[in-house]
């Protein structure tokens, strides 16, 4: 664990503090795509901006902000004297210069002068959205872009001189098959990205994908995902990529600080519709509707969804369940002294047991899951949320 992971771990001030942007817009809905979005107009794009310089007079800004990412919908559909003005609003709060600043773009959105815009507001990284490769598998999952498009996009971002780039995959698609994954894994390393996220695809409620399941269009398969996890970090690691997270590898000095941060349960600030926070003492999100959003803004309302107390068990809950998914695992000695009454000792059976079925192993007090135990990690948090639920009730019992 680093030190600033000990230090929230411990409640103490000068931890990372992280600064979110949903930027709401698409130009259309992918078939898997359950974030909120909404297609662009010149009204609802200016009513945006307007509405995060709004928002952002109602946050208390305690300290420098560490990392910046700006998600979406496509950032990339902002125009570059908007993307200019959204990074002004946002520099009057840095109070320094970020160590990371992150934006996510669609191939087919990416231009120079957008690109140059980011440059020269301080975007550090770019995470570009390719999926697949192949103009087959891209048609079925409703993307917009072309091989081509990835190609000449790539290049762009690379002539700029972002000191990072991250490209995102996706796998167990339909009509996939390994060698078909395999196939993409090479074809983007052989662009020479500083960063790989590869993301077993996932059906989210109330998606074109959902739908297709639900009719019996498409299947899962978990055995194959299975094995397709374990092909991806086998390949990764003959090529030179470290993974740090189930589903996220880096060359070195280039992993995502932001996700970093927030896995380690840092704080970060959300702004925009449907964006969450985890901020002075509450966790909550913004209403999924940018109309609404603004007027509530407007009238000085913010996290209105969703809205908890941050309790020091729900932080430890989290950076357990969060925390097993990476590579460096978790460790318990500073959440146990920061929350006792959490259920530890259900949480050491369960790493005990995890170590003898050699799904875990142990150092101190800290433990990391196995290859075998991080295809399992989704079980294991199931586990934990469960033992923190019920030792919840007994509380209020």
């Amino acid at each position: 664990m680093s030190a600033s992971d000990t230090a929230q771990a411990k409640g103490v001030g000068g931890a990372p503090l992280g600064l979110y942007v949903h930027v709401p817009f698409c130009a259309s809905t992918c078939d898997f795509c359950a974030f909120y979005q909404t297609q662009p107009t010149a009204e609802t794009v200016l009513g945006f901006l307007d509405g995060v310089k709004t928002e952002a007079t109602l946050v208390d800004w305690p300290r420098p902000i560490t990392t910046v990412f700006w998600g979406g919908g496509t950032p990339g559909l902002l125009a570059p004297r908007q993307i200019e003005m959204l990074g002004a609003t946002l520099r009057e709060r840095f109070q320094g210069e970020p160590q990371e600043w992150s934006v996510e773009l669609a191939p087919a959105s990416v231009t120079a002068e957008r690109l140059a815009a980011f440059k020269a507001i301080g975007v550090t990284r770019i995470s570009l959205g390719v999926q697949s490769f192949s103009p087959a598998l891209l048609e079925g999952l409703g993307r917009q872009h072309t091989q081509e498009q990835i190609y000449r996009a790539h290049e762009r971002i690379r002539a700029v001189g972002f000191r990072s780039v991250n490209l995102d995959l996706m796998f167990a698609l339909p009509g996939q098959d390994e060698a078909s994954w395999l196939a993409d894994i090479d074809t983007a390393v052989a662009l020479a990205p500083d960063h790989l996220s590869t993301y077993c695809l996932t059906f989210e409620e109330d998606t074109a994908l959902w739908v297709k399941l639900s009719q019996g269009k498409v299947k899962l398969d978990i055995e194959r995902e299975a094995r397709l996890y374990e092909e991806t970090w086998a390949r990764l690691a003959q090529l030179g990529y470290a993974q740090y997270e189930v589903s996220n590898f880096a060359r070195p000095g280039h992993a995502c600080l932001h996700n970093l941060n927030t896995w380690g349960m840092h704080e970060w600030i959300g702004l925009g519709p449907s964006a969450a926070s985890q901020h002075a003492g509450w966790r909550g999100a913004n209403v999924a509707d940018l109309a609404l959003w603004r007027e509530r803004v407007g009238r000085g309302e913010r996290l209105t969804e969703d809205r908890v107390t941050l309790t020091p068990a729900l932080l430890a809950e989290d950076a357990l369940v969060f925390g097993l998914r990476r590579n460096a695992g978790v460790d318990l000695a500073p959440w146990q002294a920061r929350c006792p009454e959490a259920p530890w000792p259900v949480v050491e059976a369960l790493a005990e047991r995890l170590v003898a079925e050699s799904l875990a192993e142990r150092a101190g007090s800290r433990f990391w899951l196995t290859n075998r135990g991080r295809l399992l990690a989704d079980t294991v948090g199931a586990e934990i949320m469960a033992a923190f639920e019920i030792e919840s009730e007994k509380i209020l019992i």
